[in-house]
């Protein structure tokens, strides 16, 4: 049973099976939510929604997919502007927030991780979208990396902003303000390269 108001992510990366569940029990995870818009990987097939179901009931670990709510390739077009995905526009969407809602209800009894496919927390929608909004909820946020250690969002979202050459402090706009522009970049910069949206 999930105690607090916390909510993990992972990137599944090209991982082995094994190596990907280790993450997983190294922090007691009970559940994956699964927020890949497509839940099948061409270059790691035990990602697929099938094989990796199937491998997480084995470990003990629930699967359940969200990609229809939470995905980052919404398939209306009103979603959309000049040909890219509007995540201010995909947040206030009803399916968004039901999505949303689940996850905060889910934390309740379980240890939840967001799984998407980039190794990276920021290199992926998980961060850039659900989680800037889990945040607004007053959600605890980490992010399984690699190595399986844990960062902070809070560490995540300075990684953000030296990113983007940005910093707190500015004369004219407020820090939420900076911060929100870094989150506008990420966002800009993963939809014209193509990346996990």
């Amino acid at each position: 049973m999930n105690s607090d108001n916390t909510i993990f992510t992972v990137g599944h990366s090209n991982y082995e099976a094994d190596r990907f569940v280790k993450l997983l029990t190294d922090h007691s995870i009970d559940a994956i939510a699964d927020v890949r818009q497509s839940p099948y990987s061409g270059y790691a097939s035990q990602f697929n929604r099938e094989i990796i179901k199937e491998i997480l009931l084995t470990n003990n670990i629930r699967y359940v997919f969200l990609g229809d709510l939470l995905g980052a390739r919404p398939q209306n077009y009103q979603y959309y502007s000049n040909n890219y995905v509007d995540f201010d526009k995909l947040c206030q969407a009803s399916f968004f927030q039901e999505g949303i809602e689940r996850l905060q209800e889910g934390v309740k009894t379980m240890r939840i991780a967001l799984m998407c496919a980039e190794k990276d927390p920021l290199l992926c929608h998980r961060t850039i979208l659900v989680c800037k909004n889990l945040k607004l909820l007053n959600m605890e946020i980490e992010h399984i990396l690699h190595d399986s250690t844990l960062e902070k969002h809070s560490d995540t979202e300075k990684r953000l902003l030296e990113a983007h050459n940005l910093q707190h402090g500015e004369l004219f706009r407020s820090s939420e303000e900076i911060l929100e522009d870094a989150y506008r970049r990420q966002a800009q910069k993963m939809a014209a390269s193509g990346g996990d949206l």
